[in-house]
């Protein structure tokens, strides 16, 4: 069975990295994928490539579909042939499904949807557009896969068809994601760090929906109480060249306290290293690789309660309302003054709850059969 995937972009987003993931994992005797950028090759491009997937690049900027790009996208998939479409994320979605109307025709197209909508303002112009124009193409599609519950809920209430919506979580790859005390120790020894420092960390690229502002008032916040705190941010954009981010954490006189590490070439290890994981996202998460990915670590997490975070963490970790920097202190210092060892159990029941509900292996094996069951109808 030949697929093609048609992805926004192929960047270092938890979209993109899951795509990589369920492509790593997905029965190449049964399914042969092909992937088609909207954009550029990106980061993730060369990790698919690396798997004998073949890849394709539109070139669009920022994603926005001409009537141009769409002929080529179409030309691409008319060329490939395949059995069955999957678009991945909006901008993919709705190319493969106009591409599909106009040139190519009969072709099954499924939507892969991995945002949610905490309020429909709170989104660009372009991607009301989207999500609007979604709603009254979602009739015409064989499915519409969500990767959380509650984005699942939402767009329904935008004018999604019911009848065409699931939805399959993101999973994890427990056996890369670990505990790790070398990872602990490395990093402490990279960063010139007592081996006993409290590491707090917030991984995600740079984007007004992550609200690395809320983090950092939070960790100026905590230091008051706890001035031997050290906290960690990493990601696309997340280094001393963001002006924006560096003047703001010299305002709050936290320069001592907080790295700025850029995009890791080793997410496990850095992962791994930490004490207490964050997502801050004010709007827009829909299922965040990067708490599974911690969870699988062992380590416990403070997330805030946006799209399905609350659900994934459930009662191993903290969950906060957003856009309260208040709330995020207190809750990293719930889990401070925990003994050691009753921070270590609550890791022990997040890694064990992802092994449960959010294995790879079980993610891609609904996928394959979604497929199946798409193409037998």
């Amino acid at each position: 069975m030949k697929i093609v995937y048609v992805s926004t972009g192929l960047g270092t987003g938890g979209a993109q990295i899951m795509l990589y993931h369920l492509l790593s994992r997905i029965n190449r005797e049964r399914f042969s994928p092909v992937v088609i950028s909207l954009m550029d090759h990106g980061i993730i491009g060369d990790r698919i490539a690396a798997l004998g997937i073949p890849i394709y690049t539109i070139g669009m900027k920022q994603g926005k579909p001409t009537l141009a790009s769409i002929w080529q996208l179409a030309h691409t998939i008319r060329e490939i042939n395949p059995d069955l479409i999957q678009g991945w994320m909006y901008h993919g979605n709705l190319a493969a499904q106009l591409a599909n109307i106009v040139f190519i025709g009969q072709k099954p197209i499924l939507w892969g949807i991995h945002h949610s909508i905490t309020a429909l303002k709170s989104e660009t112009k372009l991607t009301q557009l989207l999500i609007k124009l979604g709603g009254f193409l979602s009739p015409y599609v064989a499915k519409i896969i969500f990767v959380s519950k509650n984005s699942k809920v939402q767009h329904e209430a935008l004018n999604y068809s019911i009848d065409k919506t699931c939805v399959i979580a993101n999973g994890f790859d427990t056996d890369l994601f670990k505990p790790s005390q070398q990872a602990r120790s490395n990093i402490r020894e990279e960063l010139s760090l007592d081996q006993e420092a409290v590491l707090i960390g917030l991984i995600c690229r740079y984007h007004p929906m992550k609200d690395h502002n809320n983090f950092l008032q939070a960790a100026a916040l905590l230091l008051k109480k706890y001035p031997n705190i050290y906290f960690i941010l990493a990601g696309n954009n997340v280094d001393k060249n963001n002006d924006n981010l560096y003047q703001l954490i010299q305002e709050l006189g936290i320069v001592e306290r907080v790295y700025l590490l850029g995009e890791s070439s080793d997410m496990p290890q850095l992962t791994a290293a930490l004490d207490i994981a964050t997502s801050a996202s004010a709007y827009g998460e829909a299922f965040p690789l990067v708490v599974g990915e911690a969870m699988s670590c062992g380590v416990p997490c403070v997330v805030t309660d946006v799209g399905d975070s609350a659900w994934i963490v459930d009662n191993t970790g903290k969950v906060v309302t957003p856009r309260n920097s208040q709330a995020l202190a207190e809750a990293w210092q719930e889990l401070i003054v925990m003994t050691l060892d009753k921070r270590q159990a609550l890791g022990k029941a997040a890694r064990q709850r992802i092994i449960e509900c959010f294995s790879l292996d079980s993610i891609v094996a609904q996928y394959e059969a979604l497929y199946e069951t798409i193409l037998d109808k």
